[in-house]
């Protein structure tokens, strides 16, 4: 698959509901959003069979996303499906952790090999106003990340977004951990859309943090673990793990972009921040097929986002980014 720029498309995010059991405030809106109607979402053998099609066009690797993905019920039966499809050689999940105790080991067993978690603060007082949840669930987070090393999950990735005044202190401390752990941090410039903009005045750039990072010893440039995303990977001498920057305000990487993304109603959206998707549930339901909707998304996938701090304009409609999952 080639979009109309010649860019290779092996990737795609499939977003399986748009609920999350926390509600972090540059995701979604406090009071959450109207869900997607159950009888509107894609059930699994059809995410499934869109999977299997789309593999036969190029497809190679998947992540799984939401919201919270484990909230959906029975996700491994999921992830066995795809793992069964020919041609798809990586599955990897995207999750906050805190349900990954009842599921890593089921999760393991159906085929998944990677997972990335969400934490954004070390400090329990900051996540109960980052995730505006309580501060059992950063307990509960912790408790599923030593959940996914048990289960053998490796690379097990840590994304941490960066909001000035709220988690930009900890910069230090997060990639200290990397010297120790076999973790990989990735630090995230906060993405503009309709519902987060009021932390316009926290965006904090990853030159930023890189620089408060050299403060406590330097750090040298590493291919960094596998993966099919932009962070660019450096490591402490020694250290087990590295720290990655993922810059999609300070330093565009779209010229790159391997991916689209499936939501959870059967929208192939074929940029994050672009307002072109093209419906697959419609196609798949009716004829089942949907091979003329996949490259018409491809002929019209955007050659980049045009975000920009302080405004939605550029955010494609959207209104949180747990819509899409990322």
């Amino acid at each position: 698959m080639k979009d109309q720029f010649g860019r290779q498309i092996r990737y795609l995010r499939i977003s399986v509901t748009d609920r999350c059991n926390l509600r972090c405030t540059y995701c979604m809106p406090e009071e959450g959003l109207p869900w997607i109607p159950k009888a509107e979402m894609l059930n699994y053998e059809e995410i499934a069979e869109i999977v299997r099609q789309m593999a036969d066009m190029g497809l190679e690797r998947v992540r799984i996303t939401g919201g919270e993905p484990l909230i959906r019920h029975d996700l491994p039966r999921l992830v066995e499906m795809i793992a069964a499809v020919d041609g798809i050689d990586d599955i990897s999940l995207s999750t906050n952790a805190i349900l990954l105790p009842r599921f890593a080991g089921r999760l393991r067993d159906a085929g998944l090999q990677r997972v990335n978690v969400s934490l954004d603060t070390l400090d329990k007082d900051a996540f109960v106003k980052i995730a505006r949840r309580p501060a059992r669930r950063f307990e509960e987070t912790l408790i599923g990340l030593r959940a996914a090393e048990d289960a053998g999950f490796s690379p097990i990735k840590i994304n941490c977004v960066l909001m000035r005044g709220l988690n930009d202190n900890e910069v230090p401390a997060f990639a200290q951990m990397t010297r120790r752990r076999p973790w990989h941090v990735r630090f995230i410039e906060l993405m503009p859309v309709g519902e987060n903009l009021h932390l316009t005045d926290r965006y904090v750039s990853t030159d930023e943090a890189l620089e408060r990072i050299n403060g406590v010893g330097g750090l040298e440039p590493d291919p960094g673990p596998l993966g099919n995303g932009p962070a660019v990977y450096y490591r402490f001498p020694g250290g087990r793990g590295t720290v990655g920057v993922i810059t999609p305000m300070s330093h565009n990487y779209c010229d790159r972009c391997n991916r689209m993304r499936l939501t959870a109603d059967g929208r192939l959206r074929t940029c994050l921040f672009g307002d072109h998707e093209v419906d697959l549930k419609g196609p798949l339901r009716e004829s089942g097929t949907i091979e003329a909707a996949v490259l018409e998304a491809l002929a019209g996938k955007p050659k980049q986002h045009y975000l920009q701090i302080g405004s939605a304009s550029g955010s494609g409609g959207l209104a949180a980014l747990s819509q899409v999952g990322g």
